[in-house]
């Protein structure tokens, strides 16, 4: 393969990472997972022996990506499987939780919705887009008209905020 295939590729995906990692993040239910996907998109493209003649190297981009996410979800129902004990489906509940457990989890839960009520406007704003909407660091940025730094910090703040009220 020719080198210059390769860095078509390479910079066809820096061009198009966040509609990819957007585009992944639907398919596979988490940002988590879609950035993984476009790293392993990268390494995939990165090891290709030979390229093929492509009419369309973004959709053959988009497809590479859409194999590996594929991938994952397989890799993950399989795990789900193993995970069910024999006899019932992964639709169906293995049991009951028991009171005290549903109580803790309630509570925590109430002492998380607590804790980020008690951020400042906007940094609960820039950390519920991040971690409940999914959106990037630079999306949230983009979004709030503020500096990418600026939602770093934010969303750090929030996690210590939110891990010291909870350690309580």
């Amino acid at each position: 393969m020719a080198e210059d295939d390769r860095s078509l590729l390479l910079t066809l995906l820096a061009a198009h990472y966040e509609e990819l990692t957007r585009y992944l993040a639907r398919l596979l239910g988490s940002a988590g997972s879609a950035s993984e996907a476009v790293h392993d998109t990268y390494l995939r493209l990165q090891r290709l022996a030979t390229v093929p003649d492509l009419d369309n190297p973004r959709a053959y981009l988009f497809r590479v990506a859409s194999n590996i996410a594929l991938d994952q979800l397989r890799a993950r129902r399989a795990d789900e499987r193993r995970l069910v004990p024999d006899g019932l489906t992964a639709e169906q509940p293995s049991a009951v939780l028991p009171a005290d457990i549903v109580m803790e989890q309630a509570d925590r839960l109430r002492l998380l919705v607590q804790a980020i009520d008690e951020l400042p406007p906007r940094c609960r704003e820039t950390f519920l887009l991040h971690k409940i909407e999914g959106l990037s660091h630079v999306e949230v940025a983009r979004r709030l008209g503020i500096s990418r730094s600026m939602v770093e910090k934010h969303v750090m703040k929030a996690l210590a905020h939110c891990r010291d009220r909870l350690i309580l």
